[in-house]
């Protein structure tokens, strides 16, 4: 029966993997002649996050092998993860390869990371209509520690050696450079971090590091024509065709030096490389929405497992769900103090079911769920959130699971009290067995029985008496 039901389990998994690949819009790669030169056409849409940096690396390594002689990066992102980012500015900048990064379609954006990504790539390259900058990080969280004091209001705090201005400086209110960044010591350690590493990306490029800086510190933007007159980007260009046109005999910097885009490399087909299954399932897990959806269903399954032992699905799923959420999570910018707080919260109201605390263990389980899942994500990043919506439809359903714990358990305590050897009696059987002995089914259960009547399978008997494990039982 259980090896039945597990590969019944299996065969439904499989099936629904063979369902959900078209409706996701999983496609393969485009596929190209071996070694036939052409120019490799790749896309960032979206946060940017661990799924994008495994598209882009691998697929550039399959176009690589295939003879792209180009990249032409499509790019529209509101922004994205830190580590993700300066992952791919890595396999940038090592590329043999130059890559041409546009800011396409019209109305479409290269914030905050892609920025960074802009500045890093050998072209820089904008659509009309579009916008970059807002480089400023928003994911700033100070360590436990790492606060300045409060000072009274009005009251300027006290400068340190390596903070005092020099006597003849310019500024007459007697500010302090850190004190006119504002903010805490690990939030100016953060910027600075970032002012450094995008100015070390223009220069690499002989772009404008000045204004690199002001998108970081001040958040500043630019259209695609004020990028070009600013000297942040290289070409503006509506359309593919007037790009390629531009790069033309343009030298980039690459890691081995100076290089010249061959005329006849601009020329050369280009073949479009979407993301594979195995990018879009990446994408669809990495997802915080999915991820905490993982979360919960993996910890409830092996909880429901735990509680009936035997089942098989409920343990089955769980695992598989739990080990896909810790993927997920090992990937995401995750606050362990929240995740703490979920499994913490699930046991909890999983516990009101074995140890009936009349609402206490159920309700702190709620609450510690509701709190872990908002501290989750440790990120400000558009599309790198778990829904507010999401908790509190998360937190509602628990809420109504735990009111019906308490109201099985207030209607089992209303119950009266039956001995252990006459819990049996009266209740109704089905005759399952006849010979070599009689066996009767009560709600699942198969019991033993005797009976002084002649019998048939199938019968409805009820239970007269109770001997140990042996029911005594008479046709209805």
């Amino acid at each position: 029966m259980n090896k039945r039901l597990s590969k019944g389990v299996l065969v439904c998994l499989l099936l629904l993997v063979a369902q959900v690949t078209p409706l996701c819009g999983f496609t393969q790669e485009s596929e190209t002649p071996e070694n036939s030169p052409h120019i490799a056409e790749l896309s960032i849409n979206g946060p940017i996050g661990p799924a994008t940096t495994d598209y882009l690396v691998r697929t550039s390594e399959t176009a690589r092998e295939n003879g792209a002689r180009l990249f032409v990066v499509n790019m529209d992102t509101p922004g994205g993860l830190d580590a993700a980012t300066r992952d791919i500015i890595q396999h940038i900048l090592a590329s043999d390869i130059p890559y041409v990064t546009y800011v396409t379609p019209a109305g479409a954006r290269a914030a905050s990371a892609g920025t960074y990504i802009l500045y890093a790539s050998h072209v820089a390259a904008m659509t009309s209509s579009t916008t970059l900058g807002a480089a400023t990080p928003v994911q700033i969280g100070g360590m436990p520690g790492q606060q300045e004091p409060q000072k009274p209001p009005g009251q300027k705090p006290e400068k340190t050696s390596q903070e005092a201005e020099p006597a003849d400086s310019a500024d007459t209110d007697g500010e302090s450079e850190s004190e006119k960044q504002g903010g805490t010591a690990m939030e100016r350690k953060v910027i600075n971090d970032s002012v450094a590493y995008i100015r070390g990306l223009a220069n690499r490029h002989n772009r404008n590091a000045d204004w690199a800086e002001k998108a970081v510190r001040d958040a500043a933007t630019l259209t695609a024509k004020e990028a070009l007159a600013e000297n942040v980007i290289d070409v503006v260009a509506d359309n593919q065709q007037q790009l390629l046109a531009q790069l033309a005999g343009r030298e980039v910097v690459m890691a081995s030096g100076k290089q010249q885009i061959a005329a006849e490399t601009t020329r050369l087909p280009v073949v479009a490389y979407e993301p594979d299954w195995r990018n879009e399932l990446l994408s669809l897990i990495t997802n915080p929405q999915v991820a905490y959806i993982l979360l919960l269903v993996g910890i409830y399954g092996l909880i429901f497992e735990g509680y009936s032992p035997g089942a098989i699905v409920p343990g089955v799923v769980g695992v598989i769900c739990l080990l896909l959420a810790f993927y997920a999570l090992q990937v995401l910018p995750v606050n362990y103090a929240g995740l703490a707080l979920i499994v913490v919260g699930a046991l909890l109201i999983a516990a009101e079911l074995f140890v009936p605390s009349f609402g206490a263990l159920g309700i702190g389980g709620v609450v510690a769920l509701v709190i872990g899942s908002v501290l989750l994500i440790d990120s400000d990043v558009p599309g790198m959130q778990v829904s507010k919506g999401l908790i509190g439809g998360i937190a509602g359903v628990s809420g109504l699971a735990l009111l019906g714990i308490l109201y099985a358990v207030g209607s089992s305590l209303r119950k009266p009290k039956i001995a252990a050897n006459q819990a049996m009696v009266g209740r109704t059987a089905v005759v399952t067995e006849v010979e070599p002995r009689l066996l009767v089914k009560i709600d699942g259960e198969i019991w033993s029985a005797r009976c002084d009547n002649l019998l048939t399978e199938g019968q409805l008997v009820q239970v007269v008496a109770e001997q140990g494990l042996v029911l005594q039982v008479q046709p209805e």
